[in-house]
């Protein structure tokens, strides 16, 4: 079928201060930034195929933090216990302990305008297997 979404082309978030978070972005999280956010390259990975969720969460769910935070972003790490380390440096809001599944870890931060984030460092092998997914 033509004429159809074949992706999520980026995800835009609103800051009181867009430049000093591009900063926080790319200290903390490691992210390479420019004048317009950060720019995700699929090229370079060694995988023969990217994933990108679109989650579908029901509206009372408080897994995104506060009832005002309408979305969330899910950031894929390389490791997350060198990550941790990183965001204590900085002292990141940590909201939970690191959650371990069949396909990754994930552990929740929030960004310093109390944005909920979630890291998750993938179990690449468990893809192309049909997988359960609990809606957290």
């Amino acid at each position: 079928m033509e004429g159809k979404v074949i992706g999520i082309g980026g995800v835009f978030l609103r800051f009181k201060n867009p430049s000093k978070m591009r900063d926080w972005y790319k200290d903390v999280l490691g992210m390479e930034t420019n004048d317009y956010g950060v720019l995700f390259s699929f090229n370079n990975s060694s995988l023969p195929k990217g994933y990108i969720q679109l989650g579908t969460f029901p509206e009372d769910t408080d897994y995104f933090g506060t009832a005002q935070q309408q979305t969330m972003i899910n950031f894929r790490v390389d490791d997350m216990s060198k990550l941790v380390e990183r965001l204590k440096q900085h002292n990141v809001k940590i909201v939970n302990e690191i959650q371990e599944y069949e396909y990754g870890k994930f552990l929740h931060i929030e960004d310093p305008e109390n944005n909920r984030i979630e890291l998750w460092e993938p179990i690449d092998s468990s893809f192309g297997k049909e997988v359960h997914v609990e809606m957290r």
